[in-house]
């Protein structure tokens, strides 16, 4: 497996990555799928920022990651939300964390203070991923979702780049 960063030829694969999660799981909180021009335009948002990377498998890409904006108010310019989606078939085999690795060193490259996770308080895979890699829980606020007729926790961790 290999860790680069994304290209705009990757949005499709990431575009599918994300419906799946849209579809499937409480970690993207809609129920609507990204069109390919909504799947490419914000890739493309991410790729501008140099914010963007995918792990590559046997020729497919095996999961993406990204960071952005927490808030968009200028005080948080240093604060950063990651973003990590492994392929269906694909969890448990060190990609998750090949990823996270990538997008915590380029955050700190590009001089964030602070990474944000926000997690969706029952994906204890995602916890333990973070926790990994030196995220503290900064708190749960719940009922803040909803998603496929019941409310959603959210769970906050943080990391300090510095």
């Amino acid at each position: 497996m290999t860790v680069r960063g994304a290209e705009p030829g990757d949005a499709e694969a990431v575009r599918a990555i994300r419906n799946h999660a849209i579809e499937h799981s409480t970690a993207l909180w809609t129920q609507t799928p990204q069109s390919p021009a909504e799947g490419a335009a914000w890739l493309a948002a991410h790729l501008e920022r140099g914010s963007a990377f995918v792990a590559e498998a046997e020729g497919e890409v095996a999961g993406f990651a990204v960071y952005g904006p927490w808030r968009e108010l200028d005080g948080y310019r240093h604060t950063v939300e990651d973003s990590v989606y492994v392929r269906e078939g694909r969890h448990g085999l060190g990609v998750g964390s090949a990823l996270l690795t990538a997008l915590i060193a380029s955050a700190r490259e590009a001089g964030h203070h602070v990474m944000i996770a926000g997690i969706e308080a029952e994906n204890a895979a995602s916890v333990r991923l973070h926790e990994r890699f030196g995220f503290q829980h900064a708190g749960t606020v719940r009922e803040v979702g909803t998603k496929f007729g019941r409310w959603l926790d959210l769970t906050i961790m943080r990391l300090s780049l510095d």
